[in-house]
């Protein structure tokens, strides 16, 4: 099955496959419910010798027993409840975080303390405290999160965005707020929309620490990855062309794509959306587009927000931050694959599907296949959902690193359907 997250109490917990300790957890517990259920029947045939020939001698005597033995019993399944609460979670695979730790930031336990509510129990919502929300993966990099949570309160805070982002990909989300001051980076040569959709962008408005480029022509000479190739030139790159000039047959116009839509694409959710072109262009048909991105060797959220649209820092391990069936248009490219890992891929395309309308649009852009066995896959994935195949095109494109190497890919427009 893979793993999948759940918001419970205090963070998230990440829940491991299933394996052969869970039928031993079912075997104990069926032994506990057996011996709880034998010491029961015991203390209520139990009568002590003396008053054999006539047990309701001192009848007092024989419920002060009984209550002595029910007390016991109670307090057995208790130890019992307590020992497989802690064996479940040795076996799942996930654990609070232990506030007695040594070494941690007086901060971080600050925050995760539970605070009740002034005037007790919510009428609305029914809860009586307010719940610090971290991720429950946080207990496994424990010593990088009491680092991110040292800091002076009311001060600066570090300059340690890159540590947040590694905490994050260590499956660390949420991460706990902190009470200082944010590094204030100038943003200069800002300009309105629609201008700032292709205006270039003044390197001067990134944060560069922990980074190997230090400004935007350095990063334009890198393969960033499949779909970030001089990805942030705004003026003599491919991203100029991107959408509205095709240059293979996978490459599908955003116009041809709208159209699928029959007028009724307004707002829309880009999955790894690289430098913001997919929602450049997007709103230039005034459809809101958000941009799903993580500053992975690169100012991605920074660019973004300078071209003036949305971006949205969230790892795809993060349960999309939607309501259910909100989205119109969910765009998608080679980073909806999670590390190559098929159950991934698998709750990564149930996320997608609830955030996504009914007569909605998901369109999957040049997703790379490695093999045709990944591609047999990712298409009995699609099929499982229902969808309606608008358009699906497999074709064969050159490596943009320049190797020359072809590689094979599917591009597709799908319609969700309607379910009762």
């Amino acid at each position: 099955m893979g793993s999948v997250s759940l918001k419970i109490g205090d963070g998230t917990a990440r829940f491991k496959r299933a394996t052969l300790c869970s039928s031993a957890v079912n075997i104990l517990m069926l032994f506990s419910v057996i011996t709880t259920n034998l010491f029961a029947l015991y203390a209520f045939n139990f009568s002590p010798n003396q008053h054999l020939n006539n047990p309701f001698h001192h009848p007092h005597k024989n419920i002060s027993l009984i209550s002595q033995q029910v007390s016991l019993i109670i307090k057995e399944i208790d130890s019992s409840q307590r020992k497989l609460a802690q064996m479940e979670k040795e076996i799942l695979g996930y654990d609070t975080l232990d506030l007695s730790r040594p070494n941690l930031a007086t901060e971080l336990k600050l925050f995760l303390q539970h605070h009740q509510l002034p005037l007790g129990k919510d009428s609305r919502t029914g809860i009586t405290e307010m719940v610090a929300s971290v991720g429950h993966s946080c207990e496994k990099s424990a010593d990088l999160l009491s680092q991110f949570m040292t800091y002076k309160v009311s001060g600066p805070c570090p300059d340690d965005w890159s540590l947040a982002q590694k905490l994050i990909l260590k499956g660390c989300e949420p991460l706990p707020r902190r009470r200082c001051f944010a590094k204030t980076v100038p943003k200069p040569g800002l300009t309105s929309l629609p201008v700032s959709l292709w205006k270039p962008v003044n390197h001067k408005i990134a944060t560069w620490s922990g980074l190997g480029c230090k400004n935007f022509t350095c990063l334009n000479s890198k393969k960033l990855s499949r779909d970030c190739v001089g990805c942030f030139d705004l003026v003599n790159g491919y991203e100029t062309q991107r959408y509205v000039k095709p240059r293979s047959k996978i490459d599908f116009l955003m116009d041809d794509v709208l159209a699928m839509g029959n007028g009724g694409i307004r707002i829309g959710f880009d999955i790894g959306g690289g430098s913001g072109t997919f929602a450049a262009r997007m709103a230039e048909r005034n459809v809101t587009v958000i941009t799903n991105t993580l500053n992975v060797d690169a100012p991605y959220s920074e660019f973004i927000a300078a071209r003036g649209l949305f971006p949205l820092f969230l790892s795809l391990d993060h349960r999309f931050p939607f309501y259910d069936n909100v989205f119109d248009l969910v765009h998608a490219t080679s980073g909806l694959d999670v590390g190559g890992r098929p159950e991934k891929l698998e709750f990564l395309m149930f996320d997608v599907d609830r955030i996504l309308r009914a007569g909605g649009l998901f369109w999957l852009d040049n997703f790379y296949c490695s093999s045709d066995e990944k591609k047999r896959a990712l298409t009995h994935l699609i099929e499982r959902f229902g969808y309606k195949k608008l358009k699906w095109v497999v074709g064969e494109k050159t490596d943009a690193a320049g190797s020359g190497k072809p590689e094979i890919y599917l591009s597709a427009v799908l319609q969700k359907p309607v379910r009762i």
